[in-house]
């Protein structure tokens, strides 16, 4: 039985979430709200939302766990042309937290195969633009000539990256924003993107499964940590061509 929350109900342990045999393997409660208070407390816990409208608020916790280190992003041949070009070329922005709903919106509204609708509703966007106003959530942007044609948001605590969404409208613009953000984490020592699900486009470009227990052990020693800076470049690319 999934246990319903209250408001002021505390998260059940994640160990508790809904097994691999389960019609809803990682699964660990539902709830009415989404408050920021409820967010905050869930993406210290290893906890994230994900429900469509007319769901209650589901809560869940996998096992495993699908991350991304940094350190073993996969820049195909390919990708490094393109990192190269957009370093050369000033039609070619990379910026940060530019306009944060926008990108959010903009995940919501690009098609993905296999998946009818989206998981970003309304109350989504507006939870995570309250995180984003205090400094917990970000937006990393691929601009070309002036227009966002891609890009990328996640919550971040300490030295803990959370990303949650991506979307482009032109050839590897959400890559060029993946990039670059693994470039400044890799600046300030962060060990490890969550990625939350498998899928064989973030395994592409190495992200891999952990187990749930090594995954919760280090998010607790990085979220403890200080803050790093959010504010970066195009130039971060640099830092994985190097590698």
């Amino acid at each position: 039985m999934v246990p319903w929350l209250a408001p002021d109900d505390p998260f059940p342990p994640v160990e508790r979430a809904l097994g691999a045999t389960s019609g809803a393997p990682g699964l660990l409660a539902a709830s009415a709200d989404l408050l920021p208070s409820r967010l905050i407390d869930a993406y210290r816990r290893g906890i994230f939302p994900w429900y469509s409208d007319g769901q209650p608020v589901l809560w869940w916790s996998p096992d495993p766990r699908m991350v991304l280190f940094p350190r073993e992003f996969k820049v195909s041949d390919s990708l490094r042309k393109v990192l190269k070009r957009v370093l050369r070329e000033p039609r070619w922005e990379v910026r940060v937290d530019h306009d944060f709903a926008a990108v959010m919106r903009a995940c919501a509204q690009t098609p993905r195969e296999g998946q009818r609708g989206t998981w970003i509703t309304a109350d989504i966007v507006e939870a995570y633009s309250t995180l984003h106003r205090a400094g917990d959530a970000h937006s990393v942007e691929t601009w070309f000539d002036g227009e966002r044609v891609g890009g990328l948001y996640g919550v971040s605590f300490g030295k803990m990256f959370f990303g949650e969404s991506m979307f482009a409208h032109r050839s590897d613009a959400s890559k060029i924003a993946l990039a670059a953000l693994v470039g400044h984490l890799r600046r300030h020592e962060i060990e490890m993107i969550d990625c939350q699900q498998n899928t064989s486009h973030l395994a592409s470009l190495g992200g891999r499964e952990i187990a749930r227990r090594a995954f919760v052990t280090h998010l607790r020693g990085a979220v403890a940590q200080p803050p790093i800076p959010w504010h970066f470049d195009k130039t971060a690319l640099l830092d994985v061509l190097a590698r």
